[in-house]
Protein backbone atom coordinates (compact mmCIF):
# COMPACT_ATOMS: atom_id res chain seq x y z
CA UNK A 1 0.00 0.00 0.00
CA UNK A 2 0.99 3.52 -0.58
CA UNK A 3 2.41 5.53 2.28
CA UNK A 4 -0.65 6.74 3.73
CA UNK A 5 -3.83 5.74 5.86
CA UNK A 6 -6.27 8.47 6.52
CA UNK A 7 -7.46 9.88 3.25
CA UNK A 8 -10.13 13.08 3.27
CA UNK A 9 -12.19 13.71 0.31
CA UNK A 10 -13.88 17.57 0.18
CA UNK A 11 -17.88 16.77 -1.42
CA UNK A 12 -19.89 14.36 -1.07
CA UNK A 13 -21.62 14.51 -4.99
CA UNK A 14 -21.01 12.44 -7.77
CA UNK A 15 -17.12 12.49 -8.27
CA UNK A 16 -16.46 12.83 -4.46
CA UNK A 17 -18.54 9.57 -3.67
CA UNK A 18 -16.46 7.99 -6.17
CA UNK A 19 -13.08 9.03 -5.38
CA UNK A 20 -14.19 7.96 -1.87
CA UNK A 21 -15.44 4.66 -2.31
CA UNK A 22 -12.13 3.68 -4.63
CA UNK A 23 -10.23 5.41 -1.60
CA UNK A 24 -12.16 2.71 0.75
CA UNK A 25 -11.69 -0.22 -1.39
CA UNK A 26 -8.22 0.24 -1.75
CA UNK A 27 -7.69 0.15 1.96
CA UNK A 28 -7.63 3.40 2.95
CA UNK A 29 -9.98 4.97 5.91
CA UNK A 30 -11.67 7.61 4.26
CA UNK A 31 -12.78 11.19 5.29
CA UNK A 32 -15.78 12.58 3.52
CA UNK A 33 -16.69 15.66 4.19
CA UNK A 34 -19.21 18.31 2.76
CA UNK A 35 -20.92 21.54 3.73
CA UNK A 36 -23.27 20.02 6.13
CA UNK A 37 -23.37 16.31 8.10
CA UNK A 38 -26.66 15.24 6.54
CA UNK A 39 -25.24 15.85 3.02
CA UNK A 40 -21.86 13.65 3.87
CA UNK A 41 -23.95 10.53 5.58
CA UNK A 42 -26.29 10.58 2.34
CA UNK A 43 -22.99 10.22 0.28
CA UNK A 44 -22.43 7.35 2.15
CA UNK A 45 -25.45 5.89 1.39
CA UNK A 46 -24.98 5.93 -2.33
CA UNK A 47 -22.18 4.91 -1.89
CA UNK A 48 -23.54 2.09 0.22
CA UNK A 49 -26.25 1.59 -2.61
CA UNK A 50 -23.44 1.37 -5.27
CA UNK A 51 -21.87 -1.64 -3.89
CA UNK A 52 -25.18 -3.08 -3.23
CA UNK A 53 -25.10 -3.11 -6.73
CA UNK A 54 -21.66 -5.06 -7.05
CA UNK A 55 -22.75 -7.45 -4.15
CA UNK A 56 -25.55 -8.29 -6.70
CA UNK A 57 -23.57 -8.85 -9.63
CA UNK A 58 -21.58 -11.21 -7.36
CA UNK A 59 -18.00 -8.59 -7.63
CA UNK A 60 -18.02 -8.31 -3.68
CA UNK A 61 -19.43 -10.19 -0.93
CA UNK A 62 -21.44 -8.93 2.04
CA UNK A 63 -18.65 -9.12 4.58
CA UNK A 64 -16.24 -7.01 2.18
CA UNK A 65 -19.29 -4.02 1.83
CA UNK A 66 -19.47 -3.91 5.17
CA UNK A 67 -15.75 -3.75 5.60
CA UNK A 68 -15.56 -1.14 3.21
CA UNK A 69 -18.26 1.35 4.24
CA UNK A 70 -16.28 0.92 7.83
CA UNK A 71 -13.66 2.62 6.08
CA UNK A 72 -16.09 5.49 5.41
CA UNK A 73 -16.57 8.03 7.98
CA UNK A 74 -19.12 11.14 6.37
CA UNK A 75 -18.02 14.59 8.34
CA UNK A 76 -18.65 18.29 8.01
CA UNK A 77 -16.03 19.97 10.04
CA UNK A 78 -11.93 20.58 8.39
CA UNK A 79 -10.75 19.64 11.98
CA UNK A 80 -11.61 15.83 10.79
CA UNK A 81 -8.66 16.10 8.27
CA UNK A 82 -5.87 17.28 11.22
CA UNK A 83 -3.94 13.36 10.52
CA UNK A 84 -4.77 13.30 7.01
CA UNK A 85 -1.98 12.19 4.79
CA UNK A 86 -3.54 13.13 1.29
CA UNK A 87 -7.04 15.53 1.04
CA UNK A 88 -8.63 15.36 -2.57
CA UNK A 89 -10.96 18.14 -2.71
CA UNK A 90 -14.31 17.24 -5.61
CA UNK A 91 -16.15 20.37 -5.17
CA UNK A 92 -17.79 22.56 -7.75
CA UNK A 93 -15.74 23.84 -10.72
CA UNK A 94 -14.97 27.44 -9.09
CA UNK A 95 -11.08 28.96 -8.46
CA UNK A 96 -12.76 30.67 -5.20
CA UNK A 97 -14.19 27.84 -3.97
CA UNK A 98 -11.67 25.24 -4.20
CA UNK A 99 -9.07 28.04 -2.81
CA UNK A 100 -11.24 28.39 -0.15
CA UNK A 101 -11.37 24.61 0.65
CA UNK A 102 -7.54 24.54 0.14
CA UNK A 103 -7.19 27.22 2.46
CA UNK A 104 -9.44 25.50 4.88
CA UNK A 105 -7.65 21.66 4.48
CA UNK A 106 -4.06 22.97 4.25
CA UNK A 107 -5.31 25.14 8.18
CA UNK A 108 -6.47 21.44 9.52
CA UNK A 109 -3.72 18.99 8.59
CA UNK A 110 -1.63 18.78 10.89
CA UNK A 111 0.85 16.25 9.03
CA UNK A 112 3.68 18.83 7.27
CA UNK A 113 4.44 16.36 4.15
CA UNK A 114 0.31 15.93 3.95
CA UNK A 115 -0.56 16.69 0.34
CA UNK A 116 -3.52 18.35 -1.18
CA UNK A 117 -4.49 17.48 -4.26
CA UNK A 118 -7.43 18.74 -6.12
CA UNK A 119 -9.55 16.53 -9.13
CA UNK A 120 -10.31 20.13 -10.66
CA UNK A 121 -10.76 19.25 -14.74
CA UNK A 122 -9.91 22.86 -15.73
CA UNK A 123 -8.61 25.58 -13.13
CA UNK A 124 -4.75 25.66 -12.49
CA UNK A 125 -3.06 23.96 -10.01
CA UNK A 126 -0.40 27.00 -9.56
CA UNK A 127 -2.95 29.04 -8.71
CA UNK A 128 -4.45 26.64 -6.19
CA UNK A 129 -1.31 26.10 -4.64
CA UNK A 130 -0.41 29.60 -4.31
CA UNK A 131 -3.68 29.49 -1.98
CA UNK A 132 -1.87 27.38 0.77
CA UNK A 133 1.31 26.94 2.84
CA UNK A 134 2.51 24.10 1.62
CA UNK A 135 2.58 25.19 -2.43
CA UNK A 136 5.12 22.35 -2.91
CA UNK A 137 2.49 19.50 -1.51
CA UNK A 138 -0.36 20.83 -3.72
CA UNK A 139 -1.06 18.22 -7.16
CA UNK A 140 -3.72 17.73 -9.88
CA UNK A 141 -5.87 14.27 -9.36
CA UNK A 142 -8.34 14.40 -12.34
CA UNK A 143 -10.28 11.52 -12.23
CA UNK A 144 -12.68 10.30 -14.68
CA UNK A 145 -16.32 10.13 -14.22
CA UNK A 146 -17.73 7.27 -13.27
CA UNK A 147 -14.51 7.13 -10.97
CA UNK A 148 -15.12 3.10 -9.53
CA UNK A 149 -15.51 2.70 -13.46
CA UNK A 150 -12.93 4.58 -15.39
CA UNK A 151 -9.26 3.56 -15.23
CA UNK A 152 -7.59 7.24 -15.95
CA UNK A 153 -6.44 9.96 -13.55
CA UNK A 154 -4.65 12.81 -15.01
CA UNK A 155 -1.60 13.99 -12.93
CA UNK A 156 -1.41 17.78 -12.95
CA UNK A 157 1.86 19.06 -11.57
CA UNK A 158 1.97 22.86 -9.96
CA UNK A 159 5.03 24.83 -10.76
CA UNK A 160 5.38 24.37 -7.35
CA UNK A 161 4.68 20.63 -6.92
CA UNK A 162 7.88 18.61 -5.19
CA UNK A 163 9.04 15.67 -7.13
CA UNK A 164 8.60 13.90 -3.83
CA UNK A 165 4.75 15.27 -3.83
CA UNK A 166 4.64 13.83 -7.36
CA UNK A 167 6.03 10.36 -6.47
CA UNK A 168 3.93 9.50 -3.57
CA UNK A 169 0.51 10.72 -5.69
CA UNK A 170 1.17 8.19 -8.55
CA UNK A 171 1.88 5.30 -6.49
CA UNK A 172 -1.45 6.23 -4.50
CA UNK A 173 -2.84 6.19 -7.42
CA UNK A 174 -1.47 2.87 -8.71
CA UNK A 175 -3.07 1.67 -5.36
CA UNK A 176 -5.92 3.08 -6.36
CA UNK A 177 -6.21 0.67 -9.38
CA UNK A 178 -5.66 3.57 -11.77
CA UNK A 179 -3.85 4.12 -14.94
CA UNK A 180 -1.92 7.19 -14.67
CA UNK A 181 -1.02 10.13 -17.21
CA UNK A 182 1.07 12.94 -16.80
CA UNK A 183 0.17 16.37 -17.72
CA UNK A 184 1.43 20.29 -17.43
CA UNK A 185 -0.59 22.46 -15.84
CA UNK A 186 -2.46 24.32 -18.90
CA UNK A 187 -6.11 24.62 -19.01
CA UNK A 188 -7.97 21.56 -19.66
CA UNK A 189 -5.41 19.59 -19.59
CA UNK A 190 -5.18 16.47 -21.92
CA UNK A 191 -8.56 15.34 -21.38
CA UNK A 192 -11.08 17.97 -21.42
CA UNK A 193 -8.73 20.31 -24.02
CA UNK A 194 -9.87 17.22 -26.96
CA UNK A 195 -12.89 17.11 -25.39
CA UNK A 196 -14.56 20.30 -25.23
CA UNK A 197 -14.61 20.74 -29.22
CA UNK A 198 -16.20 17.43 -29.29
CA UNK A 199 -19.38 18.01 -27.04
CA UNK A 200 -19.03 21.56 -28.69
CA UNK A 201 -19.77 20.72 -32.10
CA UNK A 202 -22.26 18.14 -30.95
CA UNK A 203 -24.69 21.44 -29.86
CA UNK A 204 -24.05 23.29 -32.91
CA UNK A 205 -24.79 20.43 -35.40
CA UNK A 206 -28.09 20.30 -33.28
CA UNK A 207 -28.39 23.93 -33.50
CA UNK A 208 -28.34 23.94 -37.00
CA UNK A 209 -30.65 20.60 -37.38
CA UNK A 210 -28.24 18.55 -38.70
CA UNK A 211 -29.86 15.64 -36.81
CA UNK A 212 -31.41 15.24 -33.49
CA UNK A 213 -30.40 14.46 -30.55
CA UNK A 214 -30.52 10.57 -30.60
CA UNK A 215 -28.66 10.57 -34.47
CA UNK A 216 -25.99 12.72 -33.20
CA UNK A 217 -25.36 10.49 -30.53
CA UNK A 218 -25.99 6.84 -32.04
CA UNK A 219 -23.33 8.77 -35.14
CA UNK A 220 -20.98 9.01 -32.47
CA UNK A 221 -20.96 5.75 -30.65
CA UNK A 222 -21.49 3.44 -34.54
CA UNK A 223 -19.57 5.77 -36.74
CA UNK A 224 -16.74 6.71 -33.90
CA UNK A 225 -16.58 3.33 -31.67
CA UNK A 226 -17.15 6.33 -28.89
CA UNK A 227 -19.27 4.43 -25.72
CA UNK A 228 -21.67 7.34 -25.49
CA UNK A 229 -22.44 10.42 -27.94
CA UNK A 230 -21.73 13.94 -27.20
CA UNK A 231 -25.29 14.36 -25.31
CA UNK A 232 -25.27 11.42 -23.36
CA UNK A 233 -21.47 12.56 -22.34
CA UNK A 234 -22.48 16.11 -21.64
CA UNK A 235 -25.50 15.24 -19.20
CA UNK A 236 -23.02 12.71 -17.49
CA UNK A 237 -20.72 15.36 -16.84
CA UNK A 238 -23.35 17.66 -16.27
CA UNK A 239 -23.68 20.73 -18.45
CA UNK A 240 -23.19 23.76 -16.20
CA UNK A 241 -19.51 21.78 -15.88
CA UNK A 242 -18.91 21.64 -19.78
CA UNK A 243 -19.88 25.47 -20.06
CA UNK A 244 -17.81 26.21 -17.28
CA UNK A 245 -14.24 24.59 -19.11
CA UNK A 246 -15.58 25.77 -22.63
CA UNK A 247 -15.04 29.38 -21.32
CA UNK A 248 -12.01 28.57 -19.64
CA UNK A 249 -10.69 27.52 -22.27
CA UNK A 250 -11.69 29.80 -24.92
CA UNK A 251 -10.78 32.91 -22.43
CA UNK A 252 -7.44 31.17 -21.71
CA UNK A 253 -6.47 30.23 -25.39
CA UNK A 254 -8.82 32.84 -27.22
CA UNK A 255 -9.49 29.94 -30.18
CA UNK A 256 -13.31 29.85 -30.97
CA UNK A 257 -13.29 26.25 -31.57
CA UNK A 258 -13.40 26.01 -27.67
CA UNK A 259 -16.64 28.86 -27.70
CA UNK A 260 -19.79 27.70 -26.24
CA UNK A 261 -23.12 27.01 -28.03
CA UNK A 262 -26.00 28.97 -27.54
CA UNK A 263 -28.21 26.03 -27.05
CA UNK A 264 -25.61 24.68 -23.95
CA UNK A 265 -25.90 28.46 -22.33
CA UNK A 266 -29.49 27.87 -22.66
CA UNK A 267 -30.03 24.95 -20.99
CA UNK A 268 -27.42 25.59 -18.82
CA UNK A 269 -29.44 29.11 -17.62
CA UNK A 270 -32.75 26.78 -17.90
CA UNK A 271 -31.31 24.82 -15.14
CA UNK A 272 -30.94 21.67 -17.38
CA UNK A 273 -27.90 20.52 -16.08
CA UNK A 274 -28.34 16.87 -16.81
CA UNK A 275 -28.45 13.86 -15.12
CA UNK A 276 -27.98 15.56 -11.87
CA UNK A 277 -31.00 17.83 -12.14
CA UNK A 278 -32.78 14.97 -14.31
CA UNK A 279 -33.15 16.61 -17.09
CA UNK A 280 -30.57 18.04 -19.62
CA UNK A 281 -30.48 16.91 -23.62
CA UNK A 282 -32.37 13.77 -22.39
CA UNK A 283 -34.59 13.68 -19.64
CA UNK A 284 -33.68 10.79 -16.48
CA UNK A 285 -35.72 9.09 -13.52
CA UNK A 286 -34.94 9.11 -10.25
CA UNK A 287 -32.26 6.13 -10.80
CA UNK A 288 -30.42 8.70 -13.09
CA UNK A 289 -31.66 6.44 -15.65
CA UNK A 290 -32.27 8.20 -19.56
CA UNK A 291 -36.07 7.84 -20.44
CA UNK A 292 -36.50 10.57 -23.59
CA UNK A 293 -34.56 13.12 -25.34
CA UNK A 294 -35.66 16.75 -25.11
CA UNK A 295 -34.73 17.84 -28.47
Amino acid sequence: MADIQVFGVVGAGQMGRGIAQVAAQSGFQVKLLDAKQELAEKGKERIAKQLDRLVGKGRMDEAEKTEVLGRIDPVADYAAFAQADMVVEAATEDLTVKSEIFRQADAAMEKADGILASNTSSISLTKLAAATERPQNVIGMHFMNPVPLMKLVELVRALQTSDETFERTRKIGETMGKILVTTKDMPGFIVNRMLIPFLNEGCFALQEGLGTVEDIDAAARLGLNHPMGPFELADLIGLDTVLYIGEVLHREFGDDKYRPPATLRNYVAAGWLGRKSGRGFYHYDERGQKITSEA
